[in-house]
């Protein structure tokens, strides 16, 4: 275990509130110098809002921070980084056309007489990569050419730029190969090994076993355990501090109607660094949920079934036929739709009225002589509004002014109208409030009752098993375990998608 110091960052019953969401509430957290503090949580438990808090970009409401020994509130991320406090995102923040010393040094370029020290940030860069072990890479090349593990030594040498004494890492194995992962944890031992204190978040429990000294974990923004020893707390009492949840999640009831004929059949899907070997069938009326974490692969499967990614190996069929790889509107005329996870930025045309976005799939059935017909729109727009119980009704106003859930229900609404039989949903109730879920719950039901197929990704695992009849569960990009959701407990699909087996890790630890 790396020798700790003093502490450096105290955090007291912060509490951040956004409209209809507390998502801090009475966080307690304590980082010590020359530590790897890991943090853990589910999707939603707030370490994303705590990350924001501590970089600058939000204001607690109440509760107290301390920095160094002092009370600590950054203006904006700016005075958290002046102050020693460098966050290194999952997304990482670079400008893939500057060079590599003009990303490690934006923002604060040395300057003599008004213009910049090229020269200077150019050594001076050529030290910061050569204590991270990595001086082979130019300082003057466009980190645009880098790969992904360079990108992220260029991301820390620009927190050492700034001589940072606090390093947050959110999820920075996440864009990495298996053999560059070691590298990175030496890079961190060798920061640590200098005092300066990393927060290392991950869902990959191996991986903390490994780099990390202690774990806090938070649970719908609370926390729930503090400064358990990283390599010794068994993952069962892990797991059990991440779930237990004061949201509450109504179901429908299940249906006893017996599935259909089968409509889809996948075998063997496979794209490189994405996801390998995934077989799966849906059934008409069935509703099938697939539990992942972010980077396990889910999102670009669904993705590649519809026919927005090619795959490099492997079948699609629909109702028995073999789908043309990489083609979305193959897959539209077999009858798959798809109801993306960004909503906003990959199924909404925001500006434009409701009517329009829900006819959007099937727009060209509207339109005669270089005309469309609106009124006709409008009326099947209408329609569905009804069916979907969509809060305002006016079709005719523009989607941005609509609620999330009721943008879902748009993006959901749309293929209603082309006779679709499978319905692909990914993360179908993201940024969707408690009330709008259960709303959308119900249409999901609804639409399996009427014979329609349902595949459904998403981060929440009791979504997953309160919806689907069958689950599959993934992990680094492979299916690892398939059962009736009936089968299934929350505990022991986070144990999968983590960590692998609670048994095995019982005998080893």
């Amino acid at each position: 275990m790396t020798e700790m110091g003093e502490v450096v960052l105290e955090l007291t019953d912060v509490v951040k509130t956004f409209p209809g969401v507390r998502a801090l509430d009475g966080v307690q957290l304590e980082v010590r110098a020359g530590e790897v503090h890991c943090l853990l949580g589910q999707n939603g438990a707030g370490k994303s809002t705590l990350i924001k808090v501590l970089s600058g970009a939000h204001r607690p409401d109440e509760g107290r921070i301390q920095w160094l020994g002092e009370d600590f509130a950054p203006a904006n991320p700016q005075a958290a980084m002046k102050a020693g406090i460098a966050t290194i995102y999952q997304e990482l923040d670079l400008v893939d056309d500057l060079s590599v010393a003009e990303n490690a040094f934006l923002g604060h370029e040395p300057r003599r007489f008004g213009f910049i020290r090229r020269g200077h940030m150019a050594r001076r860069t050529r030290e910061i990569l050569g204590g991270l072990g990595h001086g082979e890479i130019p300082p003057r090349r466009l980190v645009r050419s880098l790969p992904a593990a360079g990108k992220q030594v260029v991301s820390m040498a620009r927190a050492l730029s700034h001589d940072a004494r606090l390093i947050i890492m959110d999820e920075p194995s996440a864009v990495l190969a298996h053999d560059e992962v070691g590298n990175l944890f030496r890079i961190i031992r060798e920061l640590t090994g200098k005092g300066i204190a990393v927060i290392y978040i991950s869902h990959r429990l191996e991986e903390i076993r490994e780099i990390g000294d202690r774990v806090t974990v938070l649970k719908d923004g609370r926390t729930t355990a503090a400064n358990l020893p990283a390599r010794t707390t068994p993952t069962r009492d892990l797991v059990s501090r991440m779930t237990g949840r004061t949201i509450e999640y109504v179901f429908p009831e299940p249906s006893t109607k017996d599935r259909g004929e089968q409509l889809l059949r996948v075998e063997g899907l496979t794209r490189a660094n994405e996801f390998a070997d995934v077989s799966l069938t849906v059934h008409s009326g069935e509703i099938v949920g697939i539990a992942g974490l972010v980077g396990s692969g889910r999102s670009e499967l669904l993705e590649t079934i519809f026919g927005a990614r090619q795959a490099e190996s492997g079948t699609v069929r629909m109702g028995g036929r073999a789908l043309r790889p990489g083609s979305v509107r193959a897959a539209v005329r077999a009858g798959l739709g798809m109801a993306p996870e960004e909503r906003k930025s990959q199924a909404l045309l925001l500006g434009e009225p409701i009517y329009r976005n829900i006819t959007l799939a099937t727009f060209t059935g509207y339109a005669r002589g270089g005309f469309t017909n609106a009124g006709r729109e409008v009326a099947e727009a209408n329609r569905i509004a009804d069916t979907l119980d969509l809060r305002p009704r006016d079709v005719r106003r523009p989607v941005r002014t609509l609620s999330g859930g009721n943008q879902q229900k748009v993006v959901v609404g749309r293929w209603l109208l082309g006779g679709t039989k499978l319905l692909l949903l990914d993360e179908p109730t993201r940024g969707v409030d408690v009330g709008a879920r259960a709303e959308l719950y119900q249409v999901i039901h609804d639409l399996a009752a009427r014979g329609v197929g349902v595949l459904l990704v998403s981060s929440e695992v009791p979504e997953v098993l309160g919806l689907a009849d069958r689950v599959l569960v993934m992990r680094e990009g492979r299916v690892v375990r398939e059962a009736p959701a009936g089968e299934l407990d929350e505990d022991t699909v986070l144990d999968l998608v983590m960590a692998g087996s609670l048994q095995a890790e019982e005998v080893t630890l």
